[in-house]
């Protein structure tokens, strides 16, 4: 009796089975999977008649055997190298953010930036079959592609050195004219810039835009382009030496809002009010800087949620077409985030 009564629960409580389906709608077994499956020789009639059966006895396709008969998994890699880089987070959230809108799951996997490492990430995941990958960068620095691997590859915020690839990066260059720019149209004559380490792409991509904006108005940058550390500390170190030299500066670009919040320290502790007598812009966009800093600082947003979105679209397409279509390092607009440091708040 007791074992009677295990076997009729277990009955009542196994997943519903595609026979069943079958057998409420009407029709073969054959039938059903072809109108689950989304196949084109099914009545749109008796494929309705399916679905209803299907969701009225809560059966689920098996997701496995479904991807045996398409070829697809349903399932993406994520590589970065640096999760813990606040703007790798950004660019997984926007790419996973686009792959959830269809429905495909992501598998994240950090290298901490060590080769070994993701090679062994990249071994996981075309064992476990996924359908693309998306390699995400811990700068805009050029990095080596991965190769030929059997499934479609995209790169995000750090370009592959192949041609062949397709990369997303944000046009810093872009992002360093628009600031200078910004403070021009502010009445800005006088403009100087601090940035941070000069081996880094990034670095030299703003300083060359923000020479490219100057000389397009007639203007020359106030001294060279003052590189060291991405810190509040350069920052403030800086803008003492920089003050020294060129007493009679009225705007200052920072290479990041950190350099630009050491700025802001130093002008207060010389007396120079921040925005009347020099205005001030960062870079990044980093909210919980640029919102606490007094004034709010005005700073170039890379808008990298969207980029990561952009990377899943690009992947998204290689996955339909079976080939990545123009290849090559592209380079994704940045906006300008107005703030206090470079126009008064009422």
């Amino acid at each position: 009796m007791h074992v009677g009564s295990e076997v009729n629960k277990n009955k009542r409580s196994s997943a519903p089975t595609l026979s069943q389906v079958a057998e409420l709608a009407g029709v073969s077994i054959a039938t059903a999977s072809k109108a689950i499956n989304g196949r084109d020789d099914v009545a749109e009639a008796t494929r309705a008649r399916v679905l209803e059966a299907a969701e009225n006895i809560g059966f689920t396709p098996n997701e496995v055997a479904r991807s045996l008969l398409n070829g697809s998994t349903g399932t993406v890699g994520v590589l970065t190298s640096d999760l813990e880089g606040r703007f790798v987070l950004p660019i997984v959230m926007g790419a996973e953010d686009a792959f959830g809108a269809g429905k495909v799951s992501v598998f994240l996997c950090d290298a901490r930036g060590d080769a070994i490492r993701e090679q062994y990430h990249l071994k996981a995941l075309l064992n476990r079959r996924v359908d693309g990958i998306i390699v995400v960068g811990a700068s805009t620095d050029q990095r080596p592609s991965i190769g030929n691997l059997p499934v479609p590859v995209v790169y995000a915020y750090g370009p592959s050195d192949d041609p062949s690839d397709i990369s997303l990066t944000p046009d810093n260059v872009a992002g360093g004219k628009l600031a200078a720019e910004h403070l021009i149209s502010c009445g800005r004559t006088r403009i100087a810039h601090i940035s941070g380490d000069p081996t880094y792409a990034a670095a030299q991509d703003r300083t060359l835009g923000i020479r490219q904006a100057l000389e397009e108005h007639g203007l020359e940058l106030q001294g060279k382009t003052m590189f060291s550390q991405w810190s509040e500390r350069w920052g403030r170190d800086a803008t003492h030496v920089l003050l020294e030299r060129h007493p009679e500066i009225d705007g200052i670009v920072a290479g990041s809002d950190q350099i630009a919040r050491g700025v802001l320290d130093t002008l207060r502790g010389l007396g120079r009010k921040v925005p009347d007598d020099v205005a001030v812009i960062g870079y990044d966009n980093w909210e919980i800087l640029a919102t606490n800093s007094r004034p709010e600082l005005t700073s170039v947003d890379a808008n990298l949620q969207q980029l990561g979105r952009e990377a899943a679209r690009c992947l998204f397409q290689a996955m339909g077409d079976d080939e990545l279509t123009n290849p090559g390092t592209h380079h994704l607009p940045v906006r300008l985030v107005i703030r206090g440091s470079t126009i008064r708040e009422s």
